[in-house]
């Protein structure tokens, strides 16, 4: 009924802080309740939510929407979940975003509006007339991509360069600290590879995890459930 977990609050700060498993910091990419806070980890959340806004930028085209950044945002924690293949609802982001699009914009509100200070984002004059939600338009150009580029996690950047292995997060002396795209595409398909292999590692550990801890039959219930609520939403765009 309810989905818990413990994580030792150094755990925690490190996968916020530089993605290394991607698994609680994509959480706390969308809305949560915090009931318990040591660390003020709020506060520490401010450089996870700045870096998911970063990344979906540069999977996002020129011109998009508030909902459509948001659902960018909710889907790069699903992106090469092997879950999303046969046990997820195919519109889930889109359920997360339309259930909570005010949480949502009480946390990036703040990170648009600082792109919007620095130039590298502005708001359109025209408004959708029924959701009237505000379109935005990015700079696409090289300076804006690195900018946006270099706040990504080292993981991402070292990705661009060759040189990432996924066992180690220590950052060799001989990379850059800041580096280098020649194009938005180039960026974006760093951030698509480097996302993809990750979250696949992070949901098949989980799966594993959860399998482990639930017990066969707990768990063959709940996939059971998934994957029926899964097949209803297939069936139904296809009839």
């Amino acid at each position: 009924r309810i989905k818990y977990g413990v994580v030792a609050m150094k755990d925690l700060a490190t996968d916020i802080l530089t993605w290394d498993q991607f698994y609680l910091s994509g959480r706390l990419q969308k809305p949560v309740r915090v009931l318990v806070d040591n660390w003020d980890i709020r506060m520490v959340n401010t450089v996870n939510l700045k870096m998911a806004a970063a990344a979906s930028l540069l999977l996002l085209p020129k011109e998009f929407t508030e909902h459509d950044l948001y659902a960018k945002i909710c889907s790069l924690s699903y992106m090469g979940d092997i879950r999303m293949l046969f046990a997820e609802d195919k519109y889930k982001v889109k359920k997360i975003v339309d259930g909570s699009f005010q949480p949502f914009q009480l946390m990036y509100r703040p990170l648009i509006q600082d792109y919007i200070s620095e130039g590298i984002l502005k708001m359109s004059d025209y408004r959708q007339q029924k959701a009237f939600k505000q379109i935005y338009l990015q700079d696409c150009g090289v300076s804006a991509t690195n900018e946006l580029f270099s706040s990504l996690p080292r993981m991402i950047q070292r990705r661009l360069q060759g040189r990432f292995t996924s066992n180690s997060t220590e950052i060799p002396t001989h990379i850059p600290t800041r580096a280098l795209v020649p194009s938005k595409e180039v960026a974006a398909a760093s951030v698509r590879t480097a996302l993809r292999r990750r979250v696949m590692v992070s949901s098949a550990r989980q799966a594993a995890c959860g399998l482990l801890a639930s017990g066969g039959l707990v768990a063959a219930r709940y996939l059971g459930k998934k994957m029926s609520k899964a097949l209803s939403t297939r069936c139904l765009t296809f009839f």
